[in-house]
């Protein structure tokens, strides 16, 4: 799903989210609903082309970790009411690589200390946010993020590697990373909600919603 430059986005007032966020937000870039039902649609897809075969789930913390279980437990309900079990392990590992709404030029990859039960599996990557044709000093915009994470896993040789993530940004430069199952392809805006952050605030709102700069003031570091 394609969300133009343009879109208005939706009205605040039409949605209920925390009151401590009042002032904070522009509008619901995408209402939580629509993630839900999107995110359905996006197991189905991975259950079709998986096969027969057994999973390992590496949630990318902390901003995928509301994406990761919602994908998870409908690609589980999906498997229960077929006639393939699909048997599935959750991993974690955390990539550190904003401060405020700028990139820092190194990034952190920390936890998935035990990686081996990756050899020989299919393994999905779940992220909620890749960061699509960005500005070449920003490391996840190029890519530059995921080639590292990836790199990381493919030293113990998984039979396959699939990214999913939620949201794919839209820039000008076009040789950035694009995951192989994504939900919205979205303008290049700074957003927060469903567990992504600003400085560890709006992980608790459902919605996907842009941030103005009142909000970006207050809760600065």
């Amino acid at each position: 799903i394609q969300i133009s430059d343009n879109w208005p986005g939706y009205s605040l007032d039409l949605f209920t989210y925390p009151q401590h966020y009042y002032g904070d937000l522009e509008y619901v870039l995408i209402p939580h609903g629509i993630i839900v039902d999107r995110t359905e649609r996006l197991a189905k897809d991975i259950m079709q082309d998986i096969g027969d075969n057994d999973i390992v789930v590496l949630c990318v913390l902390k901003g995928g970790y509301k994406f990761c279980a919602d994908l998870v437990e409908h690609i589980k309900n999906l498997s229960r009411n077929s006639e393939r079990f699909i048997s599935m392990k959750v991993d974690f590992v955390r990539l550190k690589s904003y401060h405020n709404d700028q990139s820092m030029q190194d990034m952190q990859i920390i936890g998935g200390d035990d990686l081996s039960k990756l050899t020989g599996k299919v393994s999905f990557l779940c992220v909620l946010l890749t960061l699509f044709f960005l500005f070449y000093k920003d490391i996840v915009g190029t890519g530059r993020t995921m080639k590292v994470l990836l790199n990381n896993i493919e030293k113990y040789k998984p039979k396959m590697i699939k990214v999913a993530s939620l949201l794919v940004k839209r820039t000008s430069r076009p040789d950035g990373y694009r995951p192989d199952y994504y939900g919205f392809e979205i303008p290049d805006l700074f957003v927060v909600g469903y567990a992504l952050d600003y400085n560890e605030h709006f992980r608790d709102l459902n919605h996907i919603c842009v941030i103005n700069d009142h909000g970006k003031a207050k809760y600065r570091v």
